[in-house]
């Protein structure tokens, strides 16, 4: 019988030198090597022991009177720190690493909750952590190190890789492969059935999902996030990819390593998006198409069409503005095709170039984004 898993996290801090800790962040110390930091902190809010940042010049007002014990910061700061400073070309960067050091995660505590429901076929290694009223399925291999929360929910025939953490009602369905070092946060879904539906007359006809979704290493899956598995072929999140909350990512999407996407963005269907591609909130791309490495899509855009420039930028939307001057510019919206003619057939009168052509930049792209 395994042990009972302990139900909380224990928050620890790790104190450190600063000497050891700037070595650790590749950062530059200019101070006692000796002092200790246990925890970070913001930099108007910070006390006696503690270790902030400076990484935007909006916040210098508050360097002078910090009373944080050390900060990290750039170079063209350090004439302004009061206390001792690292001094760092990437101060955010720095400082994402420093706190991982100061406040890690705890281990995984080994064992098996005894309300937990496992598949006798099922394989949990030893070092594993399962929650309270996990259920796991048949065929499915835990590996070493890896934490399920309370009531994670793994199918039948999945593999959860080493070190993985699924933090609390996470589902993931049958057949799903996921990655080392995963952290998947609470109530993401991975493997549900893709959104595939074939017309009837007025009936729709479902079309089975019969593939899965494979996640890399060093992915991150933000609460609420769901990813769809493929209809055919396989669903695939390249390694190191980081979704936030509320991301929907549909079947047989490519997406590609070290991509990110912020909070309510959505891929549709059998779209292949490319390396390191970044997307803001509520960013939307159309189904079938292809995104090209190192692109960025801007808050609440809407792709419709490939990309293939890679390092390239996109946006489209209009920006919140006062609400008198949206009505009266929304009420010129439906008159933009008639200014667009006429202006077409001056500029023909008198020669200067071709008219604009009435479908000109209106294609919304009208195959299958399923």
């Amino acid at each position: 019988m395994h042990p009972a898993v302990p139900a909380a996290e224990t928050g620890a801090c790790i104190p450190m030198r600063l000497g050891e800790l700037a070595r650790l962040v590749g950062a530059e110390l200019h101070g006692d090597p000796e002092v200790e930091v246990s925890r970070v902190a913001a930099l108007d809010r910070a006390v006696a022991g503690s270790l902030a940042f400076l990484s935007s010049a909006r916040f210098r007002r508050h360097l002078s009177g910090t009373q944080a014990t050390a900060v990290i910061l750039s170079a063209d700061a350090l004439a302004d720190c009061p206390v001792h400073a690292l001094v760092s070309g990437n101060p955010y960067l720095a400082y994402a690493r420093a706190a991982q050091l100061l406040h890690p995660q705890r281990p995984p505590q080994p064992g098996v909750h005894p309300s937990a429901v496992i598949a006798a076929d099922a394989t949990i290694d030893p070092s594993a952590e399962i929650g309270p009223l996990c259920v796991i399925g048949a065929r499915t291999r835990i590996a070493p190190g890896v934490r399920l929360g309370p009531h994670c929910v793994i199918g039948d025939d999945c593999l959860i890789g080493d070190d993985t953490r699924l933090t609390a009602q996470v589902t993931v369905l049958d057949g799903v492969r996921i990655g080392r070092r995963v952290l998947i946060h609470a109530g993401a879904v991975i493997g549900a059935d893709g959104f595939g539906f074939a017309r009837d007359g007025e009936v729709w006809v479902k079309i089975p999902q019969l593939g899965t979704v494979v996640i890399g290493d060093d992915v991150e899956v933000g609460a609420n996030t769901t990813i769809d598995r493929g209809a055919l072929g396989d669903t695939v999140v390249g390694e190191g990819v980081k979704l936030d909350n509320l991301v929907q990512i549909a079947h047989n999407v490519q997406l590609g390593a070290h991509s990110i996407m912020a909070g309510c963005a959505g891929i549709a269907g059998s779209t292949r998006i490319g390396r390191g591609c970044a997307f803001g909130g509520g960013a939307g791309v159309a189904g079938h198409l292809e995104i090209a490495d190192n692109v960025t899509i801007t808050a609440m855009s809407l792709v419709t069409h490939s990309i293939r420039e890679a390092g390239s930028s996109h946006s489209s939307g209009t920006t919140a503005e006062p609400t008198s001057r949206w009505r009266r510019n929304a009420a010129r919206f439906k008159q933009l095709d008639e200014l667009a003619r006429r202006v077409g057939s001056l500029e023909k009168a008198v020669g200067c170039r071709t008219p604009i052509h009435p479908n000109e930049g209106t294609d919304l792209g009208s195959d299958d984004h399923s």
